[in-house]
């Protein structure tokens, strides 16, 4: 198998392109279990988190992995977004934060 690209990718992605892969052949013991995880924590529809994912982009600036964090862990407190973004270079302001609490939350 050959990589073509790498990028991060929302749960709810990943359980779409693992389930494709099922139907097409059989998982390894490895890909399974990873399929299993994600069908079991991942929050949202492909669709729902490819557009928090987008609105989040555009609102906030951030890298692509966060914003997959952001995705994936749904944050409800403002602790919860700052622990996100700890390992960015920059700090957010409260505005930055409450305003991806108030996104998030519509998907919730």
């Amino acid at each position: 198998m050959k990589v073509v690209e790498i990028k991060p990718v929302t749960m709810a992605e990943a359980r779409e392109i693992m389930t494709d892969r099922e139907k097409k052949g059989e998982l390894g013991y490895e890909q399974k279990l990873a399929l299993e995880h994600l069908k079991k924590f991942s929050k949202l529809g492909k669709e729902e988190s490819v557009k928090l994912l987008e609105e989040l982009n555009s609102a906030v600036r951030m890298s692509p992995e966060t914003a997959v964090q952001i995705v994936t862990i749904l944050p409800k407190t403002p602790d919860e977004v700052r622990l996100v973004f700890a390992r960015e270079r920059f700090s957010l302001t409260e505005e930055e934060v409450a305003k991806i609490l108030e996104i998030v939350k519509k998907y919730l």
